[in-house]
C-alpha cells in the first residue's frame, strides 16, 4: 500500500493547473538508529532536562523557546510571535519561473519528494506539464508552506514523473570564497590536462544507485546481524599504503594511462625486451660476417 501523501494541492503554470500529491522520497528508517544504553542493566537511558543556571530538573511543558542575540543573553518567544511571522498556506503551487537545470548549484538541493498526480481528474494535463519541462531542460521555481516554514523549491522531470526540491538559502551555507582564494590562478600545462582529460575518458561510467551505497553501514549491519546469531565477524585487513611516492605529475598520468614516461632524448623506451629467439639468430649473422 502507498504511502500516504504529506501535501495535497494543485500545480498551476499560467491558467493551466492539475491536482498533485507529494510523498516523501527520503526513507529514515532505512538508516541505523542507536540508542544509549546501561551496560549493568541493558536499560535505556533517560535524558533529564536540567536548569544550566540552577541543575533543577525542569519539565518539557514549561519550558518555552529562546533566542540566544548576546552570549548567554535569550529574547524568549510565545506562540503568538510565531503566528505573526507565519506565512498563509496555500494549496497551489504557482510557478514564478523557469531556469536552466545546470545553473542550480547541488549544493542548493535539500529535501526532494515525489510529485504525482492526485486522482484520475488532471493526469493529462500532469502529463503534458511532465512533457514539457523534461523537453525544455529547465527547472520549475516556486515557493510552499510546509510547518509554517515558506520553502523555495525546484520541480524537475524524473523518468515519468516529477520531483520537487526544497532548496536552501544562500546563508544556509557558507561561502567558499575564503576557501578557495589560495589556490593557484596560473594555468596548469595543457599536456598535463590533456592526459588527465584522458584518464577521465577511459573512467567514465554510468552512474547506478548501487554507487551510493555506505559501506561502513552494510558492514555494521553484517556485524549486528553475527552479533544476535552469536557468531563473530572477522574485520576487514585495513588497505595496505602505496609504496611509491608520486613526484613526477606528467610521468604519474602518463603512469596511470598505461605509458612509459618519455626520456630526455624524446624518444620513448621500448617497453618490451627483444624476443629470446632473436637472439641467436643476431648472433649467427655476426659470425658470417666474421668468416667473410
Amino acid at each position: 500500500m502507498a504511502a500516504r501523501p504529506i501535501w495535497r494541492g494543485h500545480l498551476r503554470l499560467a491558467l493551466v493547473t492539475c491536482p498533485i500529491a507529494l510523498h516523501n522520497a527520503e526513507r529514515s528508517s532505512g538508516s541505523l538508529n542507536f540508542h544509549l544504553i546501561n551496560p549493568k542493566t541493558g536499560s535505556r537511558v533517560r535524558m533529564v532536562t536540567l536548569d544550566a543556571g540552577t541543575d533543577e530538573e525542569i519539565s518539557r511543558r514549561d519550558l518555552v523557546k529562546g533566542y540566544e542575540f548576546e552570549k548567554d543573553r535569550y529574547v524568549l518567544m510565545e506562540d503568538e510571535d510565531f503566528e505573526k511571522a507565519r506565512i498563509e498556506s496555500s494549496s497551489t503551487l504557482t510557478v514564478d519561473k523557469f531556469v536552466d537545470l545546470d545553473s542550480i548549484d547541488p549544493l542548493y538541493f535539500d529535501s526532494c519528494y515525489y510529485m504525482v498526480p492526485d486522482g484520475d481528474a488532471g493526469q493529462d494535463v500532469y502529463v503534458v506539464l511532465h512533457d514539457a519541462i523534461a523537453q525544455s531542460k529547465r527547472a520549475a521555481l516556486s515557493r510552499l508552506v510546509m510547518a509554517r516554514r515558506e520553502r523555495a523549491v525546484a520541480i524537475r522531470p524524473m523518468g515519468k514523473g516529477l520531483v520537487l526540491h526544497t532548496l536552501r538559502e544562500p546563508r544556509d551555507l557558507y561561502s567558499a570564497e575564503d576557501l578557495f582564494d589560495g589556490i593557484p590562478e596560473e594555468k596548469p600545462d595543457p599536456e598535463m590536462v590533456k592526459l588527465a582529460t584522458q584518464l577521465i575518458d577511459r573512467q567514465a561510467a554510468k552512474f547506478e544507485p548501487a554507487d551510493t551505497e555506505d559501506r561502513y553501514e552494510t558492514r555494521l549491519r553484517e556485524v549486528i546481524a553475527a552479533k544476535l546469531q552469536g557468531e563473530g565477524i572477522t574485520p576487514n585487513a585495513p588497505a595496505a599504503p602505496r609504496g611509491d611516492n608520486v613526484i613526477d605529475l606528467m610521468a604519474a598520468l602518463k603512469r596511470s594511462l598505461g605509458q612509459e614516461a618519455t626520456g630526455k632524448n624524446g624518444s620513448q623506451d621500448s617497453p618490451h625486451e627483444p624476443a629470446p629467439a632473436d637472439k641467436p639468430a643476431a648472433k649467427r649473422r655476426t659470425a658470417t660476417r666474421k668468416r667473410a
